[in-house]
């Protein structure tokens, strides 16, 4: 993992910097998902190894994307959505911008979501994107096709009551969505040597009856899907009435992963409520926001809800920190995996607690080749991950519904047919993943979860992330 995704962490920051579900978007391993455009992951970066989401993908997919052929620029109506167009466009040449001018543009409570840095550093990752088509020319919602680097994104912008930006949204462009099962599942095996796929209806009961599923029982890598679990804990614990969502919690040295954005960024000592962090772990896959939830509730607390939504729970013992796996993986290599590794479930609980907890950060050394990945991660297969979806599903908490909504990770069903869309991924060197829950206008709620994995190469993001993006697309279109 890293300790921050590049590509899937870049589509997250895309998205949420980008919208309200803004999505776009360390300087350690990390593991991401939105203001990562569309996804999470877990593994190590490079020093200021993102300046924006969209960076990343223009770093990862840029030489195998032909140029597109330059044409003349379409006219940008003269709407309060379209002046704002015209202003981002004009603001990535000029980034970072002033916390003043932001304000003029931006809605209020969307700038305090993204931050006045974050934005910045979202506007500057842009710097070059140029307008090649408008597709939709609402007066308060815009949506067209952009280039940048020679690939094209997909841009939606739209503004509030007093004319500011509410929602922005830059990703990669999608394929068409397959049209059929067969097609489905023949484009599945393309994106990677090891793959997953279920599409389940969630019945009244809260069970995963399959509509269609390849390899569904069959556990893989999660990367930051785990953090479903954790959030499971949270809400237990909520509704047990030991905790609440707007209980604040503090940021200490033992579960700071540092970052460029999320809790990781601020001070030791910097305090956070509970609903927050978990809105930072699920939309942008934050690794603090994680590591301080999963203290808080306690790993026997998440391990419970792993034997209650998981076939594969004995594989996710001990239940891993997002800081314990990075050390696990990135200090004096392979010495401390092995070790690790070597032991029975108690003996790696004895581990962690006696040398794992006093590695340093500082020491973890960053890898460019999938590490591990069938035996230090979190495991389960579609069918586990749909079974948490039903699970926080019935707790019928509209916190829970907030905080897996914030991002969809670029997914763009029809909000008129699909109300509630949720979405968590997880990706790490050699691993991506995208699992989707939508509920429709009539009641009916599915759940599309694609695991995609290589233990020997990592998975070309930048192409293989809007292809699950596509399947998953398709596979709502034919659940219906």
């Amino acid at each position: 993992m890293h300790l921050r995704p590049r590509t899937t962490r870049a589509l997250a920051l895309a998205a949420l910097a980008v919208a309200a579900p803004l999505t776009v978007g360390g300087t350690l391993p990390a593991t991401a998902d939105t203001v990562r455009p569309a996804m999470d992951a877990v593994r190590p970066a490079a020093a200021p190894a993102r300046q924006a989401a969209v960076e990343t993908t223009r770093r990862t997919t840029a030489e195998a994307t032909p140029a597109a052929t330059a044409t003349a620029a379409p006219e940008i109506p003269d709407s309060p959505a379209g002046r704002q167009l015209r202003w981002f466009l004009d603001a990535t040449t000029r980034a970072p911008l002033t916390a003043d001018e932001l304000g003029q543009h931006v809605n209020a409570d969307y700038l305090k979501q993204l931050t006045v840095d974050g934005l910045n550093r979202f506007l500057k990752g842009l710097a070059g994107i140029r307008l090649e088509e408008l597709t939709r020319t609402d007066p308060v919602l815009l949506t067209g096709t952009t280039v940048l680097a020679g690939q094209r994104f997909d841009v939606r912008l739209g503004v509030d009551a007093s004319e500011k930006i509410n929602y922005l949204l830059v990703t990669p462009s999608i394929p068409p969505a397959p049209t059929g099962w067969a097609q489905l599942d023949a484009r599945l095996r393309e994106i990677a040597p090891r793959t997953g796929f279920l599409a389940a209806e969630i019945d009244r009961r809260g069970r995963c009856e399959t509509v269609h599923g390849v390899g569904a029982d069959t556990a893989r890598p999660l990367g930051s899907v785990f953090k479903l679990y954790v959030l499971g804990a949270v809400a237990d614990r909520i509704h047990a009435g030991k905790l609440g969502w707007e209980t604040r919690l503090t940021v200490t040295p033992d579960v700071k992963i540092p970052d460029a954005d999320g809790l990781g960024a601020r001070p030791d000592g910097s305090t956070v409520t509970v609903r927050e962090a978990a809105k930072l772990m699920i939309s942008i896959s934050d690794n603090t926001a994680a590591d301080l939830l999963l203290k808080t509730a306690g790993r026997k607390a998440v391990e419970k809800k792993v034997r209650q939504w998981s076939g594969h729970a004995e594989r996710n013992l001990p239940f891993l920190t997002t800081r314990e796996l990075f050390l696990l993986k990135g200090v004096d290599y392979p010495r401390h995996a092995r070790a690790y590794l070597a032991r029975d479930t108690q003996g790696r609980r004895a581990y962690l607690r006696d040398v794992v907890a006093g590695l340093p950060l500082s020491k973890i050394k960053v890898w460019e080749r999938p590490r591990e990945i069938d035996t230090l991660e979190w495991f389960g297969s579609p069918r586990d991950v749909c079974r948490a979806y039903a699970g926080l599903l019935k707790q019928n908490d509209d916190r829970l519904d907030e905080v897996l909504s914030v991002n969809d990770a670029g997914l763009g069903l029809d909000p008129a047919a699909w109300p509630t869309v949720w979405y968590k991924g997880g990706s790490e060197l050699g691993v991506l993943d995208m699992a989707f829950l939508g509920r429709t206008a009539k009641g009916k709620t599915y759940v599309v979860t694609t695991l995609a994995s290589d233990t020997r190469a990592p998975l070309d993001e930048g192409t293989v992330a809007p292809e699950i993006i596509s399947l998953s697309r398709g596979g709502f279109g034919l659940v219906k």
